[in-house]
């Protein structure tokens, strides 16, 4: 089964690649972390890279990484500033939505630049999709994944699609280690979008929810037992989310049985005779590969392919 597009996708704006000696800069938008700033930056730079840490990565209200008003006026300074080639979220955690009515998506899409991160990040890789239409990253945290020594694909794969070294055309690698489950073959074009299960959901009904049509999901969760995500996918059929779907990728779902797993995404998905591959190794698991959030992609399910249909970074 192929799925054809109902109407033509414009791919979303690539970003300027991440160069080399380039300066990446560190946000918490979310939770807080202790940040051992010292290695962080010998890491970055043995990797030839500097770090510019904004001042709410060292703040903390409780559940937060400082103050709604921290957090967003940091968000907001690493766009604008003309040096930092790059953005990486130091945790996920809570409270990114809580920012999403009050940034300026005019700032963003004028000064895009790689912008990555996971979990909570969720939010923002939906609103930048629908606002500022550029490609972010679903890829690694500083803390829990770059300075947590994640296996080496995690690195790689990071450094390579930022870099620009993953073009239009390339298979996206994926760890024999870890095989690949089709739930439905097929083959799909669109546009790769999503995250974390749990926040997909949790912005349904607001003007930051997935903008679903033609898409490609990608889901992955952590901590939710399959009652949960069995109800977080009712969800999203009964909002009308997955009919408009042109497939779906599924990342690791820890903690839930796969066996279990597996009939629950062929009950949810065999009516919609779309395919779907599950077992991609991106999000709360190591290794953490990164995808490109907004990208074209095609998804060949019985194939066990993931191609990539557009550059995500341009070389200046």
């Amino acid at each position: 089964m192929t799925v054809k597009p109902t109407h033509v996708l414009s791919p979303h704006a690539p970003v300027p690649a991440l160069p080399a000696e380039g300066l990446i800069g560190v946000i918490a938008p979310a939770g807080p972390a202790p940040l051992d700033t010292d290695k962080a930056t010998a890491w970055m730079r043995a990797r030839g890279y500097a770090l510019r840490i904004f001042p709410g990565v060292y703040e903390k209200e409780g559940y937060l990484a400082g103050s709604d008003e921290r957090r967003l006026a940091d968000l907001h300074a690493a766009f604008a500033d003309p040096q930092v080639d790059a953005i990486i979220c130091l945790r996920g955690g809570y409270g990114t939505p809580r920012l999403l009515d009050r940034i300026d998506f005019d700032l963003l899409r004028n000064n895009a630049k790689p912008f990555i991160g996971y979990s909570d990040i969720t939010a923002l890789h939906l609103a930048i999709s629908r606002y500022a239409g550029f490609v972010t990253f679903h890829g690694p945290l500083l803390n829990a994944d770059l300075l947590g020594d994640r296996k080496r694909p995690t690195e790689s794969s990071f450094f390579n699609m930022l870099r620009g070294q993953v073009k239009a055309g390339s298979v996206l690698t994926h760890p024999v280690a870890y095989p690949l489950i089709t739930i439905e073959p097929g083959i799909a074009h669109g546009r790769l979008l999503g995250g974390n299960l749990s926040m997909i959901a949790a912005v349904m009904g607001t003007p930051y929810a997935i903008d679903a049509e033609g898409v490609i999901l990608f889901i992955e969760d952590i901590n939710e037992p399959l009652y949960r995500i069995d109800r977080l996918l009712t969800h999203l059929r009964l909002a009308g989310t997955l009919g408009q779907l042109r497939g779906v990728l599924v990342g690791d779902v820890a903690g839930v049985e796969t066996a279990a797993l597996e009939r629950l995404l062929k009950q949810t998905f065999e009516p919609l005779r779309i395919p779907v591959l599950a077992g991609w190794r991106s999000g709360h698991c190591d290794p953490n590969l990164t995808l490109p959030m907004g990208a074209l992609v095609k998804l060949d399910a019985g194939g066990k392919a993931l191609v990539l249909e557009q550059d995500v970074v341009i070389k200046s």
